[in-house]
């Protein structure tokens, strides 16, 4: 249902000719074979929320389905292939080495191994006791976050410091690396807080050889973000391939330092006795991401944004024509742009809460996922959306607070 109406809007508006310049149009309405989800009764939804994993992140690339397929169809040498895909990805980011890892958060656990227990055999099998070893990890306040639990299943202690004067005190003999944010969700805020930012972190870091690992998972569009953070010595970046990207949901990358990367892949699958031997990463998922960076180092970021401002600029102008709502724009981030509708109203003069809206835009027709807002309301996040999406959005919100 939610395909076959998207199908109709696009005919109907037009927006069929858009599909050659929007590299995830109507990649969802590509429908063959058997309908999985309907068989589990489950129904598909339109993500206005963003690119969270809890609801799939992206969409992957259709033309990587053939590709992962064939990959399956044969036995490799996982380390062989490891290797070929490494050089090819390095290429596009312009550093010395790269895998392929389960996921960002994956990269981070598997680097912080390799800041921490390097290539020894011993230090390997001994994680997360980290008894002999460089034990402390030092992120600056403002860049806590949730992921950074990845960083703490090597048995690190983490140090955290605020401004670029503490980072540097707080370097030791027992510093294994350095963890910060390239950037993350809200972060235009920074410049409120004390932020050392990613240059200024090297210049300390360098002198004492300590790493500096990049979580640049909210660092994309455009992939030139990627490709400057190599060019100013990051020594390990982690990237989601389920995202952006469009590469499978459950990939990511991890880039840098060649020694890191090796002894990365040592303390991961498929090796044995090392604490990212869960951490499993198959032929057909490394196959898979590196064609779609391949396919996404190439793409038109300009036309892309363009296209993704189109849409929630038509959005906004008419969720401002429904009676009673307010709207206005998130401020982009640092590192890239997102372009966020903020809709807002009085939950009592109109008779429904946030909490309503965001049921009733789940469990309708269409299904529909929006973030919450801070304050009151809701945020449509416009992002990766297909054509036409942003008009399923203004009908089912013109339709639920006519009924309000």
């Amino acid at each position: 249902m939610v395909f076959s109406t998207r199908r109709r809007i696009l005919q109907g508006a037009g927006l069929g000719s858009l599909t050659g310049l929007w590299p995830f149009a109507a990649s969802g309405a590509r429908k063959t074979g058997r309908d999985v989800y309907g068989e589990l009764g489950i129904r598909p939804l339109i993500n206005f929320q963003g690119t969270y994993t809890t609801i799939g992140a992206s969409k992957q690339a259709p033309e990587l389905f053939e590709a992962q397929s064939e990959a399956a169809r044969h036995y490799v040498v996982l380390e062989e292939l490891q290797d070929a895909i490494g050089r090819r990805i390095s290429e596009l980011i312009g550093c010395e080495d790269a895998m392929v890892s389960t996921g960002a958060a994956g990269a981070i656990a598997i680097g912080t191994y390799a800041c921490v227990a390097g290539d020894d055999p011993k230090n390997i099998r001994q994680l997360p006791d980290v008894s002999g070893m460089k034990s402390e990890v030092v992120i600056q306040t403002i860049h806590r976050n949730g992921y950074d639990h990845a960083v703490r299943t090597a048995g690190v202690k983490i140090v955290e410091v605020e401004g670029a004067e503490q980072l540097e005190k707080a370097i030791n003999e027992n510093t294994a690396m350095i963890y910060m944010l390239g950037g993350t969700t809200g972060d235009w805020a920074w410049k409120d807080r004390e932020h050392v930012e990613v240059s200024d972190v090297l210049a300390i870091a360098k002198p004492s050889g300590v790493p500096v690992m990049v979580d640049a998972a909210n660092m994309l569009p455009p992939w030139k973000n990627i490709q400057e953070l190599a060019a100013i010595g990051v020594d390990l970046i982690c990237v989601s391939g389920g995202k952006h990207i469009s590469g499978p949901q459950c990939s990511g990358l991890l880039a840098g330092r060649k020694d890191l990367i090796q002894a990365a892949w040592l303390n991961s699958n498929p090796h044995s006795n090392s604490s990212g031997r869960a951490m499993k990463v198959g032929r057909e998922e490394m196959v898979a991401l590196w064609l779609a960076v391949e396919r996404y180092a190439k793409f038109d970021f300009k036309a892309i944004d363009k296209e993704s401002r189109k849409q929630a600029d038509w959005l906004e102008s008419e969720i401002k024509k429904i009676r009673g709502l307010r709207t206005s724009r998130v401020p982009f981030e640092r590192t890239r742009r997102v372009h966020r509708v903020v809709v807002e109203w009085d939950e009592a003069e109109l008779g429904i809460t946030t909490r309503q809206l965001r049921e009733q835009l789940l469990e309708g027709e269409p299904r529909i996922a929006v973030a919450g807002n801070p304050q009151q309301g809701v945020q449509f996040t416009v992002f990766m959306n297909d054509p036409g999406d942003e008009r399923l959005a203004a009908r089912r919100m013109r339709e639920i607070f006519a009924a309000a």
